[in-house]
């Protein structure tokens, strides 16, 4: 089993041109569950002027949460004590925050150095140890950084056992610009292994159609959980050149192909793959919702 987390209400919106209606984010999450995906990032609780896509957190968390999960769980991005309070009085009982690999990008995205990041989690973590409230952290541009470029080997390790040391529910490991290649991926799982038995998730962008053979190598190494978005939306807005996300239609047919099982139907995730885009006027970015599955 291959769990699927289906991020196009939150990642997916955050960096479209167009805005959609609080009613169409709801029926994209409703749509998303039609999949059989079973967690779905619904939103982030962060400042409105910095993501204006996303103003409405409160209104679609509180109605999602109202009218009870069905059996899914609803995550959202966290940055912040206050993003996290947010989140909670929503209903939200899962919740991601980040700490970026470079002090550069960490600055221009959060106002923040690694290191206060880094504490800015364990807050995070240690409040919702005492809410019962489920804690992922992912380490963004983890393989590349649109300011800094590389980032060596000995400085992720410096920041992976920091994270480690948080005592996450789930660790994450975000390509955010989509510059990794397998053997990326398969060295810096590896380092996370060594320092956390936590389970591990992807967070994989396409930006250089690599993000299908990454999350192959990914599960190859372990990787218990990945990202992924409807019709390959989205991308990060602070993010030069962070294109959008790993199709989920392409991930499904590829891991069944594989012989994995994600629980998610190949016909009814191009079927929203294709609702998506089209709302938001952008085309498909990945291939099945184009050429179909096999056989047909």
């Amino acid at each position: 089993m291959v769990e699927i987390v289906e991020v196009s209400p939150r990642d997916g919106l955050q960096n479209e041109e167009k805005a959609l209606s609080t009613a169409e984010k709801l029926e994209l999450v409703e749509r998303a569950a039609r999949t059989g995906v079973r967690r779905i990032e619904v939103t982030s609780f962060v400042r409105p002027d910095r993501v204006p896509q996303l103003t409405d957190a409160a209104e679609v968390a509180t109605a999602l949460t109202r009218n009870g999960d069905g059996g899914i769980a609803y995550s959202a991005l966290v940055l912040n004590a206050k993003g996290y309070d947010r989140a909670v009085a929503a209903g939200i009982r899962e919740v991601t925050t980040l700490v970026l690999a470079t002090e550069t990008f960490s600055d221009r995205n959060q106002g923040m150095t690694t290191g206060e990041a880094v504490e800015t989690a364990r807050w995070i973590r240690e409040r919702a140890r005492r809410d019962g409230v489920t804690v992922a952290v992912t380490i963004g541009a983890a393989f590349g950084c649109p300011f800094e470029g590389e980032v060596p080997d000995a400085r992720f390790a410096e920041v992976a056992a920091r994270v480690a040391d948080l005592g996450a529910d789930e660790v994450c490991l975000a390509d955010t610009i989509g510059v990794a290649v397998p053997s990326d991926v398969e060295a810096r799982f590896g380092v996370l292994r060594g320092l956390t038995d936590a389970p591990m998730r992807v967070h994989l962008h396409d930006t250089r159609n690599t993000g299908v053979a990454n999350a192959v190598a990914a599960v190859r190494s372990g990787v218990a959980a990945l990202d992924a978005s409807l019709g390959g939306i989205g991308g990060c807005p602070f993010a030069p050149g962070a294109s959008g996300n790993v199709a989920t239609e392409d991930l499904v047919y590829t891991l069944h192909r594989m012989g994995h099982d994600t629980g998610l139907d190949l016909a009814a995730t191009i079927e929203q793959a294709t609702w998506v885009t089209g709302r938001l006027g952008v085309p498909v970015s990945g291939r099945l919702a184009t050429v179909g599955g096999f056989p047909r």
